[in-house]
């Protein structure tokens, strides 16, 4: 519970907020908890960067599938969701945005399976890669347009 409350605690639009907000983690959790619970929600956070889980890992695998579940919701919830993404990343410019996110897009797109529990696959699975895909061309799209 405490990772999925802090995996997003420092969301500043920065490559480096996963780090940010496990080391806010662990400042805020260290004089609360066994060092074992910090290190565990440390690991969580840090895992929702890349979104790769190893072996047995049914925490990670929650934390990974909660996180990534937007990504497999009907057209007009992903779209007001990549709304809100632009306008997190306001402060970068239209095409270094478009690089950018295109590279997470492929990046998602080229995991085996974007969640990691049977159910999670079957609810969102499908959905999810649809959504990233019409993104992705949309963004092609974009780039191929004359700036105004």
């Amino acid at each position: 519970m405490l990772a999925a409350y802090y995996h997003d605690a420092v969301h500043l639009g920065r490559p480096d907020d996963e780090e940010a907000s496990a080391h806010l983690a662990e400042q805020e959790l260290t004089w609360h908890l066994p060092t074992e619970a910090v290190d565990e929600v440390v690991r969580l956070v840090l895992l929702t960067k890349h979104h790769r889980t190893t072996g047995n890992d049914p925490n990670g695998e929650v934390l990974c599938n909660a996180d990534l579940a937007i990504l497999g919701s009907p057209e007009p919830a992903y779209d007001a969701y990549t709304a809100a993404v632009r306008a997190e990343y306001s402060h970068v410019g239209d095409a270094d945005f478009r690089v950018g996110r295109s590279q997470v897009l492929r990046d998602l797109l080229g995991l085996r399976s974007l969640f990691r529990t049977p159910r999670a696959r079957t609810l969102w699975e499908e959905q999810a890669r649809a959504n990233l895909k019409r993104e992705l061309a949309q963004l092609r799209e974009a780039s191929l347009k004359p700036e105004e």
